[in-house]
Protein backbone atom coordinates (compact mmCIF):
# COMPACT_ATOMS: atom_id res chain seq x y z
CA UNK A 1 0.00 0.00 0.00
CA UNK A 2 2.82 2.43 0.84
CA UNK A 3 4.48 1.86 -2.54
CA UNK A 4 1.22 2.14 -4.50
CA UNK A 5 -0.01 5.27 -2.71
CA UNK A 6 3.13 7.27 -1.98
CA UNK A 7 6.10 6.02 -4.05
CA UNK A 8 5.13 4.39 -7.35
CA UNK A 9 1.99 6.53 -7.38
CA UNK A 10 -0.27 3.89 -8.91
CA UNK A 11 -3.21 5.40 -7.04
CA UNK A 12 -2.55 8.91 -8.32
CA UNK A 13 -2.76 8.05 -12.03
CA UNK A 14 -5.45 5.39 -11.58
CA UNK A 15 -7.92 7.81 -9.96
CA UNK A 16 -9.66 10.93 -11.23
CA UNK A 17 -7.92 14.08 -10.01
CA UNK A 18 -9.82 17.19 -8.98
CA UNK A 19 -7.96 20.13 -10.46
CA UNK A 20 -10.46 22.57 -9.03
CA UNK A 21 -8.40 22.04 -5.86
CA UNK A 22 -4.68 22.79 -5.48
CA UNK A 23 -2.49 19.87 -6.50
CA UNK A 24 -5.34 17.91 -8.05
CA UNK A 25 -6.08 15.47 -5.20
CA UNK A 26 -7.91 12.26 -6.15
CA UNK A 27 -11.70 12.53 -6.06
CA UNK A 28 -13.09 10.34 -3.25
CA UNK A 29 -14.65 7.18 -4.61
CA UNK A 30 -12.39 7.06 -7.68
CA UNK A 31 -9.20 5.80 -6.00
CA UNK A 32 -7.79 2.84 -8.00
CA UNK A 33 -10.87 2.85 -10.28
CA UNK A 34 -9.06 4.65 -13.11
CA UNK A 35 -10.66 7.22 -15.39
CA UNK A 36 -7.95 9.92 -15.44
CA UNK A 37 -7.55 11.31 -18.98
CA UNK A 38 -4.21 11.99 -20.66
CA UNK A 39 -4.74 13.62 -24.03
CA UNK A 40 -3.47 16.00 -26.70
CA UNK A 41 -3.91 19.04 -24.45
CA UNK A 42 -1.06 17.68 -22.30
CA UNK A 43 1.09 16.81 -25.30
CA UNK A 44 0.10 13.15 -25.61
CA UNK A 45 -0.38 11.69 -29.12
CA UNK A 46 -3.94 10.54 -28.60
CA UNK A 47 -6.45 10.14 -25.80
CA UNK A 48 -5.57 7.71 -23.04
CA UNK A 49 -7.67 6.76 -20.03
CA UNK A 50 -6.11 5.13 -16.98
CA UNK A 51 -7.64 1.70 -16.40
CA UNK A 52 -9.45 0.38 -13.36
CA UNK A 53 -7.06 -1.48 -11.02
CA UNK A 54 -9.76 -3.14 -8.94
CA UNK A 55 -10.94 -6.75 -9.41
CA UNK A 56 -13.79 -5.38 -11.57
CA UNK A 57 -11.17 -5.01 -14.32
CA UNK A 58 -8.21 -7.13 -13.18
CA UNK A 59 -10.14 -10.01 -11.63
CA UNK A 60 -9.39 -12.35 -14.55
CA UNK A 61 -5.71 -11.33 -14.81
CA UNK A 62 -3.12 -13.60 -13.24
CA UNK A 63 -0.43 -12.16 -10.98
CA UNK A 64 2.06 -12.89 -13.76
CA UNK A 65 0.03 -10.93 -16.32
CA UNK A 66 -0.19 -7.93 -13.99
CA UNK A 67 3.55 -8.22 -13.27
CA UNK A 68 4.30 -8.27 -17.01
CA UNK A 69 2.12 -5.21 -17.64
CA UNK A 70 3.73 -3.19 -14.83
CA UNK A 71 7.32 -4.03 -15.78
CA UNK A 72 7.29 -4.47 -19.58
CA UNK A 73 4.22 -2.60 -20.86
CA UNK A 74 2.39 -5.62 -22.31
CA UNK A 75 -1.29 -6.15 -21.49
CA UNK A 76 -3.09 -9.45 -20.92
CA UNK A 77 -4.07 -9.64 -24.60
CA UNK A 78 -0.52 -8.93 -25.78
CA UNK A 79 -1.18 -5.33 -26.87
CA UNK A 80 1.08 -2.50 -25.64
CA UNK A 81 0.37 -0.07 -22.84
CA UNK A 82 0.82 3.60 -23.66
CA UNK A 83 4.02 4.77 -21.91
CA UNK A 84 2.29 7.38 -19.76
CA UNK A 85 2.45 4.23 -17.63
CA UNK A 86 6.16 4.30 -16.70
CA UNK A 87 6.79 0.60 -17.30
CA UNK A 88 10.34 1.42 -18.38
CA UNK A 89 11.03 2.76 -14.88
CA UNK A 90 9.04 0.06 -13.11
CA UNK A 91 11.02 -2.52 -15.08
CA UNK A 92 14.08 -1.36 -13.12
CA UNK A 93 12.40 -2.06 -9.78
CA UNK A 94 13.14 -4.85 -7.37
CA UNK A 95 10.71 -7.67 -8.33
CA UNK A 96 9.78 -7.99 -4.64
CA UNK A 97 8.46 -4.42 -4.65
CA UNK A 98 6.35 -5.12 -7.73
CA UNK A 99 5.01 -8.31 -6.15
CA UNK A 100 4.11 -6.35 -3.01
CA UNK A 101 2.04 -3.91 -5.09
CA UNK A 102 0.24 -6.80 -6.81
CA UNK A 103 -0.50 -8.41 -3.44
CA UNK A 104 -2.03 -5.10 -2.31
CA UNK A 105 -4.09 -4.82 -5.52
CA UNK A 106 -5.61 -8.21 -4.71
CA UNK A 107 -7.03 -6.77 -1.47
CA UNK A 108 -9.09 -4.06 -3.21
CA UNK A 109 -12.86 -4.13 -3.41
CA UNK A 110 -14.30 -4.09 -6.96
CA UNK A 111 -15.44 -0.69 -8.24
CA UNK A 112 -17.66 -0.83 -11.31
CA UNK A 113 -16.70 1.58 -14.10
CA UNK A 114 -17.37 2.06 -17.81
CA UNK A 115 -14.35 3.97 -19.13
CA UNK A 116 -13.96 4.71 -22.82
CA UNK A 117 -11.14 2.93 -24.62
CA UNK A 118 -7.79 4.65 -25.04
CA UNK A 119 -6.88 5.60 -28.60
CA UNK A 120 -3.47 6.59 -29.98
CA UNK A 121 -3.09 8.90 -32.98
CA UNK A 122 -1.37 7.79 -36.17
CA UNK A 123 1.56 7.09 -36.47
CA UNK A 124 2.01 6.61 -32.71
CA UNK A 125 -0.53 3.78 -32.72
CA UNK A 126 2.09 1.87 -34.73
CA UNK A 127 5.17 3.22 -32.94
CA UNK A 128 3.87 2.27 -29.49
CA UNK A 129 3.90 -1.41 -30.50
CA UNK A 130 7.70 -1.19 -30.51
CA UNK A 131 7.99 0.31 -27.01
CA UNK A 132 7.42 -2.63 -24.64
CA UNK A 133 10.78 -4.02 -23.62
CA UNK A 134 12.31 -6.65 -21.39
CA UNK A 135 12.56 -5.60 -17.76
CA UNK A 136 15.98 -4.83 -16.32
CA UNK A 137 15.31 -5.56 -12.65
CA UNK A 138 17.52 -4.32 -9.84
CA UNK A 139 17.75 -5.11 -6.14
CA UNK A 140 16.50 -2.45 -3.77
CA UNK A 141 19.67 -0.84 -2.33
CA UNK A 142 20.37 -0.75 1.39
CA UNK A 143 18.93 2.53 2.77
CA UNK A 144 22.31 3.08 4.44
CA UNK A 145 23.70 3.71 0.93
CA UNK A 146 21.68 6.89 0.74
CA UNK A 147 22.54 8.00 -2.80
CA UNK A 148 21.97 4.55 -4.34
CA UNK A 149 18.74 4.13 -2.38
CA UNK A 150 17.59 7.62 -3.37
CA UNK A 151 18.35 6.86 -7.01
CA UNK A 152 16.23 3.72 -6.79
CA UNK A 153 13.31 5.64 -5.26
CA UNK A 154 13.65 8.42 -7.84
CA UNK A 155 13.38 5.81 -10.59
CA UNK A 156 10.37 3.89 -9.28
CA UNK A 157 8.63 7.13 -8.30
CA UNK A 158 8.73 8.18 -11.94
CA UNK A 159 10.25 11.59 -11.16
CA UNK A 160 11.96 11.75 -14.56
CA UNK A 161 8.67 11.07 -16.35
CA UNK A 162 7.39 14.54 -15.43
CA UNK A 163 10.64 16.38 -14.72
CA UNK A 164 12.16 15.84 -18.18
CA UNK A 165 11.14 17.86 -21.24
CA UNK A 166 8.72 15.93 -23.44
CA UNK A 167 7.29 16.69 -26.87
CA UNK A 168 5.32 14.67 -29.42
CA UNK A 169 5.54 11.44 -27.48
CA UNK A 170 9.29 11.59 -26.79
CA UNK A 171 11.62 12.87 -24.07
CA UNK A 172 13.92 15.51 -25.56
CA UNK A 173 15.50 17.23 -22.57
CA UNK A 174 18.15 16.45 -19.98
CA UNK A 175 16.85 13.90 -17.47
CA UNK A 176 15.35 15.57 -14.37
CA UNK A 177 16.16 19.08 -15.65
CA UNK A 178 12.47 19.96 -15.89
CA UNK A 179 10.59 21.80 -18.60
CA UNK A 180 7.83 19.35 -19.44
CA UNK A 181 4.65 21.30 -20.18
CA UNK A 182 1.08 20.43 -19.27
CA UNK A 183 -1.73 22.50 -20.74
CA UNK A 184 -4.66 23.47 -18.56
CA UNK A 185 -7.70 25.53 -19.64
CA UNK A 186 -6.34 28.71 -18.02
CA UNK A 187 -2.57 28.17 -18.06
CA UNK A 188 0.44 26.16 -19.15
CA UNK A 189 2.25 24.40 -16.31
CA UNK A 190 5.91 23.38 -16.61
CA UNK A 191 7.83 21.09 -14.29
CA UNK A 192 10.82 22.51 -12.39
CA UNK A 193 14.47 21.55 -12.70
CA UNK A 194 15.50 18.97 -10.06
CA UNK A 195 19.25 19.05 -10.71
CA UNK A 196 21.58 20.81 -8.23
CA UNK A 197 22.03 23.86 -10.45
CA UNK A 198 20.95 27.24 -9.00
CA UNK A 199 18.12 27.13 -11.56
CA UNK A 200 17.00 23.88 -9.92
CA UNK A 201 17.45 22.75 -6.31
CA UNK A 202 21.04 23.98 -5.98
CA UNK A 203 20.14 26.38 -3.16
CA UNK A 204 17.79 24.00 -1.35
CA UNK A 205 18.79 22.44 1.97
CA UNK A 206 17.71 18.93 2.91
CA UNK A 207 15.29 20.39 5.45
CA UNK A 208 13.71 22.67 2.84
CA UNK A 209 13.28 19.75 0.46
CA UNK A 210 11.62 17.47 3.02
CA UNK A 211 9.39 20.23 4.38
CA UNK A 212 8.20 21.04 0.84
CA UNK A 213 6.55 17.62 0.80
CA UNK A 214 5.50 17.39 4.43
CA UNK A 215 3.58 20.67 4.36
CA UNK A 216 0.90 18.85 2.36
CA UNK A 217 0.42 16.13 5.00
CA UNK A 218 -2.72 14.99 6.83
CA UNK A 219 -3.54 18.41 8.29
CA UNK A 220 -3.42 20.14 4.89
CA UNK A 221 -6.75 21.13 3.35
CA UNK A 222 -6.43 21.82 -0.41
CA UNK A 223 -7.62 25.26 -1.42
CA UNK A 224 -10.01 25.83 -4.30
CA UNK A 225 -8.15 27.21 -7.32
CA UNK A 226 -9.82 30.05 -9.21
CA UNK A 227 -9.40 30.22 -13.01
CA UNK A 228 -6.02 31.79 -13.76
CA UNK A 229 -4.61 31.19 -10.27
CA UNK A 230 -1.41 29.20 -9.72
CA UNK A 231 -1.88 25.44 -10.00
CA UNK A 232 0.47 22.45 -10.15
CA UNK A 233 0.47 18.99 -11.72
CA UNK A 234 2.56 17.69 -8.80
CA UNK A 235 0.48 15.32 -6.61
CA UNK A 236 1.77 16.80 -3.36
CA UNK A 237 -0.88 15.22 -1.16
CA UNK A 238 0.07 11.72 -2.32
CA UNK A 239 3.82 12.28 -1.94
CA UNK A 240 3.43 14.00 1.45
CA UNK A 241 3.18 10.66 3.24
CA UNK A 242 6.47 9.38 1.86
CA UNK A 243 8.77 8.49 4.75
CA UNK A 244 11.23 11.21 5.76
CA UNK A 245 14.10 8.77 5.34
CA UNK A 246 12.99 8.17 1.74
CA UNK A 247 12.65 11.88 0.95
CA UNK A 248 16.11 12.53 2.40
CA UNK A 249 17.54 9.77 0.21
CA UNK A 250 15.92 11.25 -2.90
CA UNK A 251 17.38 14.65 -1.98
CA UNK A 252 20.86 13.12 -1.56
CA UNK A 253 20.57 11.45 -4.96
CA UNK A 254 19.37 14.61 -6.73
CA UNK A 255 22.22 16.62 -5.17
CA UNK A 256 24.69 14.06 -6.56
CA UNK A 257 23.60 14.70 -10.16
CA UNK A 258 25.38 16.86 -12.70
CA UNK A 259 23.97 20.41 -12.49
CA UNK A 260 22.00 21.42 -15.57
CA UNK A 261 21.13 25.07 -16.11
CA UNK A 262 17.48 25.31 -17.06
CA UNK A 263 15.38 28.15 -15.74
CA UNK A 264 11.75 27.06 -16.01
CA UNK A 265 8.69 29.31 -15.90
CA UNK A 266 6.45 26.98 -13.92
CA UNK A 267 3.15 28.76 -14.56
CA UNK A 268 2.12 30.78 -17.59
CA UNK A 269 -1.42 32.13 -17.41
CA UNK A 270 -3.19 32.29 -20.75
CA UNK A 271 -4.27 35.73 -21.86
Amino acid sequence: KYLAHHVMMCVDCHSVRDFELFGGPPIPGTLTAGGEIFDRKEGFPGRFISPNLTPFNLGDWTDGEIFRAITTGVKKDGSPLFPVMPFGEFGKADPEDVKAVIAWLRTLEPIETNHEKSKADFPFNIIMKTLPSKANFTKRPDPEDQIAYGGYLTTISGCAECHTKFENGSFIGERLAGGREFEFPEAILATPNLTPDPSGIGNWTKEMFVQRFKMYGKDYVPEKVKPGDFQTIMPWIMYADMKEQDLEAIYAYLKSLKPVENFVEKFQAKK
